[in-house]
């Protein structure tokens, strides 16, 4: 075993890691080390080893092959808790709190402070926690709230300060802003200043080379399982990045938008003073035939009761909504559905409120319209299959998703099979909120060539991304929320990155354009 003398030199070191899961081979060789003190970037498309690494460093599964020393010290990650012990702590994408328990709860488990007789401590544990929020900026959230009653953004910020909280010496963070946005993005890069300044080293995992770029020192890319490249952050173009993640060029991030303002047809979905859950309070918006109308917003504003009122998934306490001109009401899913609204959603979080993880890609998609396949009460097997291959092969998604389960597919191709269960469902108004959460780029390209077919062919969009050049090169409009309400709709060459970022602020276009 290598002595510890090495601890100056590496925090991370891998030699030759290799991982498979049955025929799959998720890491393949992969050899890289980290300085001590470094925010260090794991970078790769979706299925390319980045969570399987982090897996790896966190105990959670064994490597078949390969060496892990951590500070000079050669170790088997064989559980957490031996990762734990060796100073390493992860706050995972798909988060691992406990949805019935409050929050004081999961920032205990399982090392709280006991009495002899193992009994928490509930007082010092809470004071504990508080000082730690208040450290941190948390201070508002109230540790008796269950967990499932906090927005997921708030729940991704709890997930990475119990992580912190834990002291660890090797932060690991899987994606921590795939549910962040704004002001949460800048409280991320303040926690991660924070523990660096502490000689904290941090492997971070994100698809969004502009925080790589404000909080990174290094990166390392992995394709295919294979290690490709690590190099200083400032010592790589992002075209060379993205190059080297996805295995080609991409000429464009965005597609073209078309400029013949003639494609649109048209309304075919509205809301009239809409009110519905405690923070939409009063929006109108108009979305017309062929066209992605963007909304943007921070945290809390809205956003998020707008696009679940339009689904049918809350109560709408004011206001109404119409379809093709004419007022409809909207109960459930079921009637939002319905052939002649046509209304469907993808919602934030894929694996939780989109897909069924355990069964296959054929019955995820068929699901929502299974009945159109019965006769007698009995499925006709033949045309369901036939219609889902079709589907799936529009989207880009490989045949085998027919007959395996959706879980053993990576998050880009899941978030397609969520997507062509609503083409399969001839849906006219897709309901996108965040589509592109956890995606990687090569994905992200290819989602957002889906979007623009479908409008094309005379679809419509209502699009909700935390990531605002999304929003700013993929909408025909943007309607930015605040407070519940709309702050402003911009449209042309009115949208941009700081128009958005200061409406959603709570300012006003003059200031914009003043500062």
């Amino acid at each position: 075993m290598e002595s510890a003398s090495a601890d100056a030199a590496t925090a991370i070191s891998l030699s030759n890691v290799r991982k498979t899961f049955a025929a799959t081979v998720a890491v393949n060789d992969v050899s890289f080390d980290v300085a001590p003190g470094r925010v260090h970037a794991l970078l790769g498309e979706n299925g390319a080893g980045k969570s399987t690494i982090v897996k790896l460093l966190s105990g959670l599964i064994l490597p078949d092959a390969g060496i892990f020393r951590i500070f000079g010290e050669e170790i088997r990650l064989t559980s957490p808790r031996v990762a734990h012990r060796h100073g390493i702590q992860t706050a995972f994408q798909e988060m691992t709190l406990i949805k019935d328990l409050p929050v004081l709860d999961n920032m205990l488990l399982p090392y709280g402070p006991t009495r002899m007789l193992g009994i928490i401590r509930r007082r010092d544990a809470e004071d504990m926690v508080r000082q730690h929020f208040s450290e941190i900026a948390l201070d508002g959230i109230d540790l008796r709230t269950e967990m499932r009653d906090l927005d997921l953004a708030v729940q991704q910020k709890i997930e990475i300060a119990r992580a912190v909280f834990r002291k660890p010496r090797i932060l690991l963070l899987d994606e921590p802003t795939s549910t962040l946005s704004g002001p949460d993005v800048e409280w991320l890069g303040q926690i991660i200043a924070r523990v660096k300044s502490r000689g904290m080293t941090t492997i971070f995992i994100s698809h969004r080379l502009r925080e790589v770029r404000a909080f990174c020192d290094s990166m390392t890319i992995l394709r295919n399982g294979q290690h490709i490249a690590t190099a200083g952050v400032d010592d790589v173009r992002d075209e060379d990045v993205v190059r080297m993640i996805v295995g080609r060029s991409l000429a464009h991030a965005f597609p073209p938008r078309p400029n013949d303002a003639s494609r649109f047809g048209p309304e075919v979905l509205s809301a009239a003073k809409l009110g519905a859950g405690e923070r939409l309070k009063d929006v109108s918006i108009s979305l017309r035939r062929g066209e992605i109308l963007g909304i943007a917003g921070l945290q809390g504003m809205g956003q998020l009761e707008l696009f679940l009122a339009c689904f049918g998934m809350i109560e709408i306490t004011r206001g109404h909504i119409a379809v093709d001109g004419r007022p409809v009401v909207i109960t459930s899913p079921i009637d939002a559905v319905r052939a002649d609204i046509g209304i469907s959603l993808v919602p934030e979080d894929r694996k939780t409120e989109a897909l069924f993880l355990k069964l296959n890609g054929r019955h995820n998609v068929s699901l929502p319209i299974i009945q159109r396949f019965a006769r007698f009460g009995l499925i006709d097997l033949a045309a369901e299959e036939a219609a889902v291959r079709r589907v799936l092969h529009a989207v880009g998604v490989e045949e085998r998703a027919l007959w395996t389960r959706v879980g053993a597919f990576s998050g880009g191709n899941q978030q397609k099979i969520a997507i062509a269960k609503w083409l399969l469902a001839e849906s006219r108004i897709l309901l996108l909120y965040d589509p592109t959460r956890g995606i990687d780029v090569g994905t992200k390209n290819e989602l957002y060539e889906l979007m623009r077919a479908f409008v094309a062919a005379g679809g419509a969009i209502l699009f909700y991304s935390t990531e605002i050049p999304e929003l700013v090169n993929l909408s025909d409009r943007v309607a930015v929320l605040y407070g519940g309400r709309v702050g402003v709709e911009l449209e042309g060459n009115q949208i941009s990155e700081a128009a958005i970022m200061t409406v959603a602020l709570g300012g006003t276009l003059q200031d914009e354009r003043a500062a």
